[in-house]
């Protein structure tokens, strides 16, 4: 057993052992299935916190031939599979975590003569009898090795692109590093299968990628490993019922990522931590990218502004992320950067749509973090005032909601957004209501009796009334209510009986003034 080359299970063993641990042994199975069909060449990007590296410790695990790890297993999924003897501890595994050696080095140059050297020491002590051409070149020697015996070897590699996301990397360091990547996996016969991790796509250069051997798995196109980026609903729904969390709230804070019309995925370390700490909060402020995040908010490439305030809305926007040269600071765009948000977790993406969004309550958060500490002073103004308007709509108070709806509007939206129909008026009516987020699940065009509302607020609790709103732009006010009415808008609320507040909003361009009325409505 060496360090680099066919380490031991001590690192899976020790993410295993957790008093939460979620099984996600089968992606041993489609990984090897999909390198050995399709492409031996994988490479997973997706977002801190989501699990990469206890993937890439499990699959270490799983093939080294410097361990037994069959009690670790054995009472997994994969144990049931026609795949799980064949295969345990059966391979030559070569595992790098990029980043250790990037941070114990000054620059790529230093970190390559030292990765050089660790994984060299391990391949000497096993296979001391070959006559090396160049005993100083790791790709050389393995070229050696495996024209004297035949072996091939997995290369399981962590955190692979961190050198190409820093900020501080010349383009000379970036450069050195990626020769060094080719040099070491492209067109080599001694590799049997590469499973990379990291947190951006493989970095592009002109109309070709220098790795394009992969398959690229990503947040944007993250077939086949689809149900292994995150914690499923079902996975959760387990946990919470487990441990007595209240699975609708968790989903409110933790879901969004819907990968597909079946699979949608949760924040692993988020779900972790909320659950150890019987809370349901933010965690997202611990990752290293939220830093990022603020300072990637005061770009304001092609109106992307107005886009964030628009996703805060509730809105999805649609996107190119076809053009992202998938770095940190090639930007040309707006979609550019919401793209990067994708792939950093701030943003969900729809691939049959093509639109991104925001995904939960922890996400909305942090953008609101972020933004507090940019000069977005009108929209922070807005938010915290929206806590008022709610309590002015729950106590009827036309006049005061009418006020507070023209105050978001002249402080900021009229400067960020083109307010000229029905849906900037969307955007106004939900940055005003932004609190009740907290107490409302919001829907928007909710199919109901005879059509489709514009909005309706679902109480999470009973204390608070349902809402439906309906919004009128250059039209009488009492037409939205008789509206709400005459379409039974009521009638499809299935599974909600109570109080409801029926609120009419209208917005008369020429006066620039807003309306609004409300009545109750009792449904039994």
């Amino acid at each position: 057993m060496g360090k680099f080359l066919n380490p031991g299970n001590a690192r899976f063993k020790s993410a295993k052992s957790k008093k939460i641990y979620v099984d996600k042994s089968l992606l041993i199975k489609d990984v090897y299935q999909y390198a050995m069909e399709t492409n031996e060449f994988i490479c997973v990007s997706r977002p801190r916190r989501f699990g990469k590296s206890t993937d890439a410790k499990m699959l270490v695990a799983y093939f080294s031939k410097g361990c037994d790890s069959s009690s670790l297993f054995d009472d997994l999924k994969i144990a049931q599979t026609d795949m799980y003897h064949e295969h345990i501890n059966k391979h030559n595994v070569i595992f790098i975590d990029m980043q250790s050696f990037y941070d114990k080095n000054k620059n790529v140059k230093e970190m390559l003569q030292f990765l050089f050297k660790s994984v060299l020491r391990d391949l000497f002590r096993v296979y001391k009898d070959i006559d090396y051409l160049d005993n100083n070149d790791l790709p050389n020697c393995l070229d050696d090795i495996y024209t004297e015996t035949g072996e091939q070897f997995i290369f399981i590699i962590d955190e692979w692109d961190c050198v190409l996301r820093n900020k501080d990397a010349t383009k000379e360091d970036k450069d050195e590093f990626l020769i060094f990547m080719n040099r070491l996996l492209k067109e080599k016969e001694y590799v049997y299968l590469t499973y990379m991790t990291g947190i951006l796509p493989i970095k592009k250069y002109g109309n070709e990628s220098a790795l394009n051997m992969f398959k690229e798995v990503t947040m944007i196109n993250p077939t086949p490993l689809e149900k292994f980026m995150g914690f499923t609903e079902d996975e959760v729904k387990g946990l919470c019922s487990k441990y007595n969390m209240d699975f609708n709230e968790m989903k409110s804070w933790y879901d969004g990522y819907y990968i597909d019309n079946n699979i949608s995925l949760y924040n692993p370390r988020s779900i972790i931590n909320s659950i150890t700490d019987r809370q349901y909060e933010n965690y997202w402020t611990e990752t290293g990218t939220f830093e990022s995040l603020k300072d990637y908010m005061v770009m304001n490439y092609d109106g992307l502004k107005e886009s964030i305030i628009s996703l805060l809305a509730g809105n999805k926007i649609e996107i190119n992320a076809s053009k992202f040269k998938n770095d940190v600071t090639t930007f040309k765009t707006k979609d550019d950067v919401l793209t990067l948000l994708v792939h950093l977790g701030y943003l969900g993406y729809n691939k049959s749509t093509k639109n991104v969004y925001i995904p939960n309550k922890e996400v909305t958060d942090s953008f609101i973090n972020a933004i507090e500490d940019s000069d977005w002073e009108e929209t922070i103004k807005a938010i915290k005032n929206s806590k008022e308007l709610l309590e002015n709509t729950w106590e009827m108070n036309e006049e005061k909601v009418a006020e507070g709806l023209e105050e978001v509007h002249d402080s900021f939206i009229n400067s960020n957004l083109k307010y000229n129909d029905e849906n900037s008026l969307y955007t106004t009516i939900m940055m005003a209501y932004f609190t009740a987020k907290n107490y409302y699940m919001p829907f928007r065009e909710l199919p109901s009796g005879k059509g489709f509302c514009d909005i309706a607020f679902i109480p999470y609790k009973p204390q608070y009334p349902a809402m439906i709103i309906e919004l009128k732009y250059d039209q009488d006010v009492e037409t939205a209510i008789n509206q709400i009415k005459e379409r039974k808008y009521t009638q499809n609320l299935e599974h909600y009986h109570g109080n409801l507040l029926l609120v009419g909003i209208s917005y008369n361009k020429g006066e620039k003034k807003h309306i609004a009325k409300i009545e109750k409505f009792v449904k039994d």
